[in-house]
């Protein structure tokens, strides 16, 4: 009994504690721990948000700041080398203050010398203490902010050093260290991802322009009228517009102007907005005068087409009228035209827009007539010319009107590029601007 009492007792005595240093060692292990989780999070962020973007300028910028945010560095930059790498064709810098932005106003771009091109010729990761001291290091420009510590990480695109990632001066004020090399290290490869997406989708994107434009025909003096046209597309990742207009003149001095926007922004929308054009086109050789029966015989023909979608279009007419200039059109829910009579403030032409095509066949469309006086110009354009998602549409109208009555005595061909490059809208969306000028006298 003795002895079993003895025994049960041993048992229930407890383990000897662990030494003070011991809790403060496993605290510090914790801690450790949990920084590195959150060094994870953040990095898998990180990842997530450069690679988000199929823009390639806002991808580089986002690489940086990103780099920038994980290991606490105040300044950062991103050096983007040229075709045969042997410098620095690109680089975009973040951290400066606006002052700094201004001391360094008029210098050049980095040469790729000194630490830079130390980098260059040796693209593995480099932790720099004290960078003045460096043998490779060349000293910093005139208005240049001093900077200590440096980390540069090499980026390598599908297995060619696309450019280096540079960090400067933590904001505790130590140098960077191994984990910071080894988080931006693995922050370089997914931008290398990144920016291999966003260089093969601006080649997509180029091409799709390209497509596009090749689908809308050229548009030049038709004598006796000065025509011209501009088609931009938008600035928001949109591979193809809808966006259509055209131009026809006849030997009686007469001319059609068309003009509309396909709803989509893909190839559908492209390939509706090529059957639209071509039909037109041929619509308006049949000499069907009024541009209400053109648009009633297009919405017909469009109708019979499966899964035909919904257009906007505008159909107008500059003919002689009693010896002088007339214009006659017809809208489908389409922006109004804008006239310019010399002298005279911009004027919409604001009549009954009309449905859009492919919506009701049974309404009627109708006509509407304005004189011209010599020199008149006269505007047609897209909605992505005055939509903005910040501004009511009437601001963007007006906004548009003001600039037209400014650049009203440009020639069409550089009034369209005016308006293009001026527009009021947001740019999510393509623009397409057509524009005729009546001669000054009767042939003139």
């Amino acid at each position: 009994m003795d002895g079993e009492e003895e025994h049960d007792h041993a048992s229930t005595e407890l383990p000897p504690m662990p030494l003070h240093g011991d809790l403060l060692r496993i605290g510090e292990q914790l801690k450790d721990l949990s920084q590195a989780q959150q060094k994870l999070q953040t990095l898998l962020a990180a990842m997530l948000s450069v690679s988000r973007d199929l823009d390639l300028g806002r991808v580089l910028r986002r690489i940086v700041t990103s780099a920038m945010e994980l290991v606490g560095a105040h300044y950062g930059a991103i050096g983007v080398l040229s075709e045969d790498g042997g410098r620095l064709s690109m680089f975009i810098p973040e951290g400066l203050t606006a002052q700094e932005r201004a001391d360094l106003a008029g210098v050049d771009l980095p040469q790729g010398r000194g630490l830079l091109g130390y980098l260059i010729e040796h693209p593995n990761p480099l932790r720099v203490g004290d960078i003045p001291h460096h043998r490779a290091s060349a000293g910093f420009p005139r208005g240049h902010p001093q900077m200590k510590t440096l980390l540069g990480v090499a980026i390598t695109v599908q297995g060619r050093i696309y450019g280096n990632l540079y960090l400067a001066d933590r904001g505790d004020g130590l140098p960077f260290d191994s984990r910071d090399e080894d988080i931006i290290v693995a922050l370089a490869g997914a931008a290398a991802v990144a920016i291999e997406n966003a260089r093969q989708y601006e080649h997509v994107r180029s091409d799709s322009e390209e497509f596009q434009r090749l689908l809308l025909p050229e548009v030049s003096d038709r004598p006796p009228f000065r025509i011209a046209a501009v088609y931009r597309p938008a600035s928001e990742p949109n591979q193809l517009g809808g966006d259509w207009y055209d131009a026809l003149a006849t030997a009686d001095d007469t001319c059609y102007l068309a003009i509309g926007d396909v709803c989509g922004h893909d190839m559908v929308a492209a390939a509706s907005m090529s059957q639209t054009r071509s039909m037109l086109r041929a619509l308006l050789h049949t000499r069907l005068h009024r541009p209400s029966r053109v648009l009633t015989q297009l919405d017909l023909t469009l109708h019979a087409i499966p899964r035909y979608l919904v257009t906007t279009a505008l159909v107008a007419r500059v003919y002689r009228h009693h010896n002088a200039w007339a214009l006659q059109w017809s809208n489908a829910g389409h922006p109004p035209p804008l006239l310019l009579a010399p002298g005279r403030p911009a004027q919409y032409l604001d009549r009954d827009p009309g449905l859009p095509l492919g919506v009701d066949l049974r309404l009627p469309r109708h006509d509407h007539s304005q004189d011209l006086p010599p020199g008149s110009t006269i505007v047609l354009y897209t909605d992505g010319l005055v939509e903005h998602h910040q501004r009511s549409l009437t601001d963007g109208l007006r906004t548009l009107a003001d600039i037209a009555t400014a650049h009203a005595d440009q020639y069409p061909a550089q009034l369209c590029e005016t308006l293009a490059d001026q527009h009021p809208g947001d740019g999510h969306d393509d623009i397409a601007v057509l524009a005729l000028r009546v001669p000054n006298g009767h042939h003139s």
